[in-house]
């Protein structure tokens, strides 16, 4: 499974902990029953789901400091969850490159969002690649 593969059970489990406040094990156990389980990243997807977690209430201040106009409350569950995602990895993983995070994070947004989660995403993350230090709380 490539990498962008487990970026996408990472996001199912996110999205699951986040809306039904589901364990992350026994999501990633859900998702292995419903879809297969991850054979060559599943640790790479368990690294960002708990990563992101660990760092959530510093990411969501990131979100927010950007998103002035936007309450993170109120965007869609999944753009929330896709730069959660995208932003533990480009300020926690310095061996993926801030444009692949961006790439992929903009892929996820027009694959599991709304018409406009491209487009929103990539604005958002954009600003945290241009000065990543002028964001981080």
């Amino acid at each position: 499974m490539s990498r962008r593969q487990a970026r996408e059970r990472a996001l199912q489990v996110l999205f699951q902990v986040d809306l039904g406040s589901a364990d992350p094990d026994e999501a990633f156990v859900k998702m292995d029953e419903s879809f297969g389980a991850l054979n060559k990243n599943e640790d790479f997807a368990r690294m960002l789901v708990e990563g992101t977690l660990v760092h959530l209430e510093t990411i969501d201040r990131i979100i927010g400091a950007i998103s002035r106009d936007w309450n993170i409350d109120r965007m869609a569950n999944v753009d929330r969850n896709i730069m959660r995602l995208a932003l533990y990895e480009i300020y926690y993983c310095p061996d993926i490159p801030n444009s692949v995070s961006v790439n992929e994070a903009v892929d996820l947004g027009k694959s599991f969002g709304g018409e406009e989660s491209g487009k929103f995403i990539n604005g958002i993350l954009g600003r945290v690649v241009e000065n990543p230090a002028e964001y981080f709380c």
